[in-house]
Formats: structure tokens, C-alpha cells, sequence
């Protein structure tokens, strides 16, 4: 059987029929069924791109891309998964927009959603804010809709946010479940999810919220390693115990990095900003209070200098389980003496993890294509199996 027969057949014993028209914010809103589906459909995408088949599924569209952040391999996976599909890539640049001239989220939704069939948002910098602008912005297009001004809806894919970050979690998942034999080999698998010191500060939370939101959902043992002070969203917190707590899995917290490496099957050490002060930070730039904001950095980087003990090396490597823990970060990483004096990494644990940093990396196009896909075609099996039958060259051999 190939391995697309195979992820085809799994997609068709899923129930995930409430993706289709929908929009993907948050991991844990999603069923077992509509993450495994996502998954499925993932794999099969890149099943059919090995194949050299194509996956257009649009003769002409629009993806619209919006990043209120930095992004590299994020940007870039979005125009991937676009492309994949068929689609166009407009990016949405908020400084040639009328958006400074007090365009309303309302307006400018519709306005770039005339020919658009999905739109994908980062907005991570301000607790309270980003997931609630991409609300916002379906409400928008929803109502667009509605009244006859827009023809489809466009579907929005969270590419972070204050809350989440799903696209890379999901990827991150997708990796570890090849990487480990199966999903079903997951089970009791010791996952440290740590912070690690950076000589930036301001990092956002939605990385290690979005682990400990989705990672407890596959009865692994998920440890969540910080200093004091440096908590994440208390109620993502409760999300992680509640996973935990249905699939047989674990949620615990300790203050220390060595007791989160102990025995550990995969690491993921990241730096973030505590939870206070990101919300401190979100305040001070609704005030416009440039100074409250220097103050503030000064404030946190002191602080994360307390911490530089906190740091992949080599010897808290050999304390993981045989030494060979699966290494795994968002990228890109704070690597000491190369990118940074000193910092998340050292630099030959980095570089002996590269290739499967990069592999890692690469499942983000496949899990957005996967979004894409499930909330605009309605029997995704049939269509994968269309596309295969089909068996039309993405490019002449």
C-alpha cells in the first residue's frame, strides 16, 4: 500500500466535517479528529509533491498574508502552502495601507477580501490583542459575506498570536511523530519544554503555551521548566492539565532546567518573556509610554541576565535519556558564539542538530496547505484521490 493510500485511508475514519468553511485559532479548540485530520491531509500533500503530482486546487484565488512580527520561516511556509494549492500571495504591508489613516478592522478586511480565500495573521507582540484582531477580522469577513459584498468567506489561519502558536506546534508535533515511529509510539514520552536565557527580551509566549497545549494531548509527559517569574498564561496552564489529565499523559512544572533534561526524550529549550510583564509591556505601548517602555526592557533584560546558567550545553544534553534526546526549537535560535556571546544554545549542540532542525521546519508549509485545505474542500478524501488519479507534473521530467 502507498503511503498515500495509507494517510487516506486514516483521513476517512476521522470526523472533521465542522472544518470545512471554518478557521483554525487555536489548537486545543480543535477535536482529536480535526488535529489528526490535519495531520493526515499534511502528509498526504507531501506525499503527492514527492510524486511530482500537482495539489492545485485553485485555478486563481488570493492568500493574504498579514505579519505584525519578524518572520522568516513562518513567511515564507504561508506563500509555500499558497502556492501548493494554487493560490496567489498578497502581503498585507499595514504602513502603505489605509490602516494609518484610521481604516477600521472592518473595512480593511473586506477590502482585501475580495478575490481572497484565506487570509493568515501573526500578531503575537500584545497580550489581550492578537487573537482578538483575528476574531475580529472574521467577524468582518463573516458578515461580508453575508451581505452579499464578498463572494466566499475567506478562511483564517492563526500564523501566532499572543495565545498560540499552532502552525509551528503542529509542525513541531508532525516531526516528532515521524521522527518517533508513529503516533502511537508517543505515549510516556518525557518532553521538556523549557525556558532558556537570551540576551534579547520580549520574546513571545505562544510557543511554549501552544506546546503544552497540544503536546499534552498525546499522553506525553510534558514538563514546563522556568524560572521564577517567568509563567506562562495561567489558563493555557489549565488547558495542559486538562489534556493531560483525558489522554493519560502528565503536566508538571519545576524551577529547574537539569530536572526538566533528566530522562528527557525531547527538548525544547526556548526563551520567552514572563507573562506580568508581557501584559506590563501591552499596557505601557497602549499609553504610549516610550519611557515606561525602556524602563521595562532594562528591567527584563537584568533579569534574564540572572539566568544565563539556563542554557542547552552539551552537559545537560548527556542528561537526557541516553544522551540522544530529540532537539527541537521554532527557529531562529539565540546560538552561543555564533548568533550571540551567550545564549539559548551552545553551538555544537546546534549544529548537530541542524538537519533535523531543518526537517523539522519544512512540516510548517504541509500543516498550513492542511488548514487550507480541510476548510475549503468538503470530502478531502475524494479530492486527494482525484488529484492522484489525475496525476498531472507539477513541473516537466
Amino acid at each position: 500500500m502507498s503511503k498515500l493510500q495509507q494517510y487516506l485511508d486514516k483521513l476517512a475514519t476521522l470526523d472533521f466535517r465542522n472544518m470545512y468553511e471554518g478557521d483554525f485559532f487555536l489548537t486545543w479548540e480543535k477535536t482529536d479528529d480535526e488535529i489528526a485530520a490535519t495531520f493526515a491531509v499534511a502528509d498526504a500533500l507531501r506525499a503527492l509533491r514527492e510524486e511530482n503530482i500537482s495539489t492545485r486546487i485553485f485555478d486563481s484565488g488570493l492568500g493574504i498574508s498579514l505579519f505584525r512580527d519578524n518572520s522568516t520561516r513562518t513567511r515564507f511556509s504561508f506563500a509555500s502552502a499558497c502556492n501548493l494549492l494554487g493560490l496567489e500571495v498578497q502581503d498585507l504591508d499595514e504602513g502603505k495601507s489605509q490602516i494609518a489613516h484610521g481604516e477600521t478592522v472592518r473595512e480593511t478586511a473586506n477590502m482585501i477580501s475580495f478575490m481572497a480565500d484565506v487570509i493568515g495573521i501573526r500578531d503575537d507582540m500584545y497580550i489581550g490583542k492578537g487573537n482578538k484582531y483575528m476574531h475580529d477580522v472574521v467577524d468582518a469577513v463573516t458578515e461580508g459575506h453575508k451581505d452579499g459584498v464578498l463572494e466566499q468567506k475567506p478562511t483564517l489561519v492563526n500564523l501566532q498570536c499572543d495565545i498560540d502558536h499552532p502552525t509551528q506546534c503542529m509542525a513541531d508535533m508532525l516531526h516528532i511523530i515521524h521522527e518517533f515511529g508513529g503516533v502511537e509510539n508517543l505515549k510516556g514520552k518525557k518532553v521538556a519544554m523549557t525556558w532558556a536565557y537570551s540576551p534579547s527580551y520580549g520574546k513571545p509566549l505562544s510557543v511554549p503555551q501552544g506546546v503544552s497545549g497540544l503536546f499534552t494531548r498525546f499522553g506525553m509527559d510534558v514538563v514546563l521548566a522556568h524560572p521564577e517569574g517567568y509563567d506562562i498564561m495561567p489558563e493555557v496552564e489549565e488547558v495542559a492539565k486538562k489534556n493531560a489529565a483525558a489522554n493519560g499523559g502528565s503536566f508538571t512544572k519545576v524551577t529547574s532546567m537539569d530536572e526538566a533534561f533528566k530522562d528527557a526524550d525531547i527538548v525544547y529549550p526556548k526563551s520567552w518573556a514572563p507573562f506580568a510583564a508581557m501584559e506590563k509591556r501591552t499596557d505601557l505601548y497602549g499609553k504610549g509610554d516610550d519611557a515606561g517602555i525602556k524602563a521595562l526592557e532594562k528591567e527584563l533584560l537584568a533579569q534574564n541576565a540572572q539566568h544565563k546558567d539556563w542554557a542547552c550545553t552539551e552537559e545537560k544534553m548527556k542528561l537526557t535519556k541516553e544522551g540522544k534526546a530529540l532537539y527541537l526549537h521554532c527557529l531562529p535560535a539565540d546560538i552561543t558564539g555564533i548568533s550571540c556571546e551567550e545564549g539559548e544554545v551552545d553551538a555544537s549542540v546546534f549544529d548537530r542538530y541542524r538537519v533535523p532542525l531543518y526537517k523539522q521546519a519544512s512540516f510548517k508549509p504541509y500543516i498550513i496547505a492542511a488548514m487550507i485545505f480541510l476548510a475549503k474542500i468538503k470530502d478531502p478524501v475524494a479530492t486527494l484521490a482525484a488529484l492522484k488519479a489525475k496525476a498531472t507534473q507539477r513541473h516537466m521530467q
